[in-house]
């Protein structure tokens, strides 16, 4: 049976304008499990307009931050409550594990009652001028209407770093998913409608890239764009923003190393990485999917990383007991296939994996290790975005180093090693936006996250995302009383 779901305009449940819909297939089934509205240019106008008229002239715009604030929290209240629904609503739409999206959903309320609390700590300043000058103020101001897109993979996770920061500045958004996976962003205005947001404050729009996307980027009354997803997609977003000289942020992909120096914990070092790339299949933007080994541990690590891989269960993501689940498309699985055919072609040995994990029925790739004698290699340059590990020997510290830093991502690393010295240069030597040492994968919602490069521009999470979503105002005040100077006497 197939769900339908409806977009989110305006504080209302609604259609396409022509009624045209998309399907979504469930990747562990291949069977088409629901179905969404293909938004036209007018719906997404009739969604910003909502929004910047929810801003501008509606009781968002009249309400105070510690209201603000309050309206996050009951929306974390409400997620509590229907944590278990949206939990299965991803897992089903995008193949991952039902123990992580539900471990999420969960963990959403955490991050809605984090920025609920910062709602009313934005604050101004007053410079040091002399004490004759005029009184001079600098405030935050809300920007206005903000286009949130996000991906398939994490959706509810990374939708609620733009979602809250931006509602707590007093911003309203409209956000559109991936059209690859759109069931849990759209269940999702549930929750925010119970939260007794008033309408157009919050607007989700579905579809793809054009008209969808195109015309929510460039419209002329958005005023800040948060985009989370491939590059290339971005190239197109950056050349869609320029139409309205909108503020943006992207957070990309990574082709993040893993670095393993010779005195590591080897123990640490195996669920590290095992957390590292074959966590979420592989399917992470900061997914450490390059290892650096040290020529004294390079056999051992490989050797326990083959067998931790060959015990991974490959299954049904509902099921607790499965450790790895499908891939979120085909498209995805065939890229993969395609780069690991090159890459052995060309001489990169695969360890263990490299096939559809024997079944005929999902898109399942096992979990794979690959053997790479250099850079020049398609898995290795590119990100697969799958539970795809490519393993480089290196000799020394500058060795190391160098050959992580020779990529065009820079998302996030990690480094194993005893010396705490050496591990901190190696962290801070390592281009990334977020650097793990002896452990891998482990994430703060009051932790700044983000790379450079290939892995995009801007910051979410923690105290400084909130800032990003406002603008500073300088304010003059004469106070004297007297009146106001000649403009051509010089002073």
């Amino acid at each position: 049976m197939t769900t339908s779901y409806q977009m989110y305009i305006d504080g209302g449940f609604c259609d396409a304008e022509d009624g045209k819909r998309y399907e979504s297939v469930n990747p562990a089934t291949e069977e088409v499990w629901a179905d969404f509205p293909e938004a036209t240019a007018n719906d997404v106008n009739r969604a910003v307009t909502a929004a910047h008229e929810a801003f501008t002239n509606g009781p968002w715009s009249r309400t105070s931050a510690a209201e603000r604030g309050k309206v996050l929290r009951r929306i974390a209240r409400e997620l509590e409550a229907e944590g278990q629904e949206l939990a299965v609503a991803e897992t089903t739409d995008t193949g991952k594990l039902l123990r992580e999206t539900r471990w999420q959903a969960n963990n959403l309320a955490e991050i809605y009652d984090y920025y609920g609390g910062l709602a009313d700590k934005i604050e101004g300043r007053l410079p040091p001028v002399g004490p004759d000058a005029p009184l001079s103020m600098i405030i935050r101001e809300p920007l206005g209407v903000v286009a949130a897109i996000v991906p398939w993979n994490s959706q509810l996770h990374l939708a609620a770093f733009k979602i809250a920061p931006a509602l707590a500045a007093g911003n309203t958004i409209v956000i559109k998913p991936s059209e690859e996976a759109s069931a849990a962003v759209v269940q999702f205005a549930n929750v925010m409608e119970r939260a007794g947001l008033p309408k157009g404050v919050f607007n989700v729009v579905t579809g793809g890239g054009n008209p969808c996307a195109q015309t929510l980027v460039s419209h002329p009354l958005v005023r800040r764009v948060s985009f989370t997803g491939g590059v290339e997609t971005a190239r197109k977003v950056i050349t869609a923003s320029a139409e309205n000289i909108a503020m943006l942020s992207l957070e990309l992909g990574g082709k993040s190393p893993v670095v393993v120096y010779d005195d590591a914990d080897l123990d640490s070092v195996v669920n590290g990485v095992t957390s590292a790339i074959f966590a979420a299949s592989g399917q992470s933007c900061a997914a450490g999917s390059r290892l650096l080994l040290q020529d004294g541990v390079y056999d051992e690590v490989i050797e326990r990383m083959v067998n931790r891989a060959k015990e991974i269960v490959v299954g049904d993501p509902m099921s607790d007991d499965t450790h790895m689940g499908p891939l979120a498309t085909r498209r995805q699985r065939d890229r993969i296939e395609k780069l690991l055919g090159e890459s052995t072609e060309a001489g990169a040995k695969v360890l263990t994996g490299g096939g559809r994990a024997g079944r005929d029925t999902g898109w399942f790739f096992e979990p794979t290790i690959v053997a790479c004698d250099g850079q020049d290699f398609p898995v290795v340059r590119n990100e697969l975005f799958g539970p795809v590990l490519s393993v480089l020997r290196f000799s020394d510290e500058a060795d190391a180093i160098r050959i992580a830093r020779d990529s065009n991502y820079a998302f996030a690393g990690g480094v194993f090693s005893k010396d705490f010295g050496r591990a901190y240069r190696t962290a801070r030597a390592i281009p990334a936006g977020r650097f793990w040492i002896n452990t891998y994968r482990v994430t703060n919602f009051a932790m700044p996250f983000g790379g450079s490069g290939h892995s995009g521009y801007g910051r979410e999470g923690g105290i400084d995302a909130i800032e990003d979503y406002t603008q500073t105002k300088a304010i003059f005040a004469d106070l004297s009383g007297a009146p106001a100077a000649d403009p051509f006497v010089m002073r």
